[in-house]
């Protein structure tokens, strides 16, 4: 009886479109966010969703976005505050059927760091697996360089230049959310309200949850490009951090050391759960060729083969221009 219940079960929920049903029909969905300068169906995101869908024919594709306005969003990336947006993402999200039974997720640029903190404070419904490419998850120490026609980037600089902890830069400019400079930190944990709560570095308001979800991951995989000068330490996508400086002037000709991953606090007290997550093998650190988001196929195509899709059809290290870096 209860075998006919459970089979009498499972029919209805393929007959009717339950998550289940969804999964089991297809490919484990995707959700994508883009990065800084972009919008959610601009040319180039919507041509990369078409070729993940070559890789995963069948697999059902979502684009974030934080106005349905592509021009608007795309000053979204460079203008808001962060912890207006997210609310948007969760409701956007959690309004898609077919994300119900969880996702995994891509994120470009800042998009990673944002994603992460989808994990952290909501993940309902659940991600699976996260790649980011060129993300900023111990923040940046300078503004991104602008193209020559970016108007929105070029408004950035002229308004964040030398305010960039102010109270308006820290409420309206995306970059300055999580901007870290290591001649300021005392300033930055007293005045960044974002990235220090998402990395859980304020000893009187860490929390367990942001903890616990990041650690429910099944993997996490960092990718960073090689020649990366607009993410400034590149390291940052790995989790690096500059070291502690005295000297305000310091330069990035003349630079201070990196701290690595596993020698951040952050990750020696376990204060995200990257630690867990390293530690059962969850996290993978690759390096992509070239500069800041210049994704060659065999950089991304080896990447959504293995973890996205809820398929493992190729191993990353097959492919010939993808370097694989101890961790």
């Amino acid at each position: 009886m209860r075998f006919q219940l459970a089979s009498i079960s499972l029919a209805f929920s393929l007959a009717f479109g339950s998550p289940l049903a969804r999964q089991l029909a297809g490919p484990r969905p995707l959700v994508i966010w883009h990065g800084l300068g972009d919008s959610a169906h601009s040319e180039g995101m919507d041509s990369f969703v078409e070729l993940i869908k070559g890789v995963h024919p069948g697999i059902f594709v979502h684009s974030v976005y934080i106005s349905e306005n592509q021009d608007d969003d795309k000053k979204a990336g460079f203008f808001g505050n962060l912890d207006d947006h997210f609310p948007l993402v969760y409701d956007q999200l959690n309004a898609i059927p077919e994300l119900e039974g969880g996702f995994d997720a891509i994120g470009f640029s800042q998009a990673g760091q944002f994603l992460r903190a989808y994990v952290e404070i909501y993940n309902e419904p659940p991600m699976h697996n996260l790649i980011t490419f060129g993300s900023q998850h111990m923040g940046i120490s300078e503004l991104p360089t602008c193209g020559t026609w970016d108007v929105f980037c070029h408004l950035l600089h002229r308004y964040a230049r030398g305010r960039v902890y102010s109270d308006w830069a820290q409420t309206n400019l995306v970059p300055a959310q999580y901007f870290r400079d290591p001649a300021q930190l005392p300033t930055y944990y007293q005045q960044n309200h974002w990235l220090p709560r998402i990395n859980n570095e304020l000893p009187d308001s860490r929390n367990e949850t942001f903890r616990k979800n990041f650690a429910s991951l099944n993997s996490l995989v960092l990718v960073m490009f090689s020649n990366d000068t607009t993410v400034v330490p590149k390291e940052s996508g790995w989790f690096g951090s500059y070291a502690p400086v005295e000297d305000a002037a310091w330069t990035q000709a003349d630079p201070p050391p990196i701290i690595p991953m596993r020698e951040q606090p952050l990750y020696k007290e376990d204060w995200i759960g990257l630690k867990a997550l390293d530690e059962r093998g969850a996290v993978v650190k690759m390096i992509c060729d070239g500069p800041h988001m210049h994704i060659a196929r065999a950089c991304w195509e080896p990447l959504v083969q293995k973890y996205v899709g809820g398929k493992a059809t190729m191993d990353a290290a097959q492919s010939p221009s993808l370097v694989i870096q101890p961790q």
